[in-house]
């Protein structure tokens, strides 16, 4: 290099995946969750996938990572409200936890049950709430952890309203 040239520094490239199978476009809710963060487009890139069902995050989790260079991915899906659909979840939540062990990388697992709300409209609102928060967060790891230190403790919810931290002192 030339004195006085600038190397060029490749963008972390963050991971996205969402499923068909969903009743609510959580892929689109964390994308543009992304886009408003800063550096969008200069630190960092997203890279998105779409996958039938919430059976196939975790292959495709792996492969944002392994072969497109994710430094983070977010994995998203819904399970339905059958207890099959239970089984499954966990089989699957299961697949994502040995992915990110096979990988060395996080994979944050977005999932909201159908059932979660009997009214579409605070469902839809879980749905945008989780998908965009979990997005926030994987931002938050890469580049601005300190706004995880600063919440630990705090019952900060992704969904629902946060819980809240509790009382100091309520089991002395």
């Amino acid at each position: 290099m030339v004195a006085g040239e600038h190397q060029e520094r490749a963008a972390v490239r963050i991971g996205v995946v969402d499923t068909m199978f969903a009743r609510y476009d959580m892929g689109a809710a964390a994308r543009a969750e992304l886009a408003e963060c800063p550096g969008h487009g200069e630190d960092f890139v997203v890279v998105s996938r779409t996958v039938p069902g919430f059976k196939d995050l975790a292959v495709a989790a792996k492969q944002l990572i392994e072969r497109d260079g994710c430094a983070i991915v977010v994995a998203l899906g819904m399970p339905g409200r059958a207890p099959i659909d239970k089984q499954c979840a966990h089989e699957a939540s299961q697949g994502i936890m040995q992915a990110q062990l096979m990988t060395s990388t996080p994979i944050l697992e977005v999932f909201v049950h159908e059932d979660e709300a009997e009214d579409p409209a605070v469902l839809a609102q879980v749905f945008e709430n989780r998908s965009r928060k979990h997005a926030r967060n994987a931002y938050w790891m890469l580049f601005e952890p300190e706004q995880l230190q600063r919440r630990a403790g705090q019952g900060v919810r992704q969904g629902f309203d946060d819980a809240g931290p509790l009382p100091v002192g309520e089991f002395q």
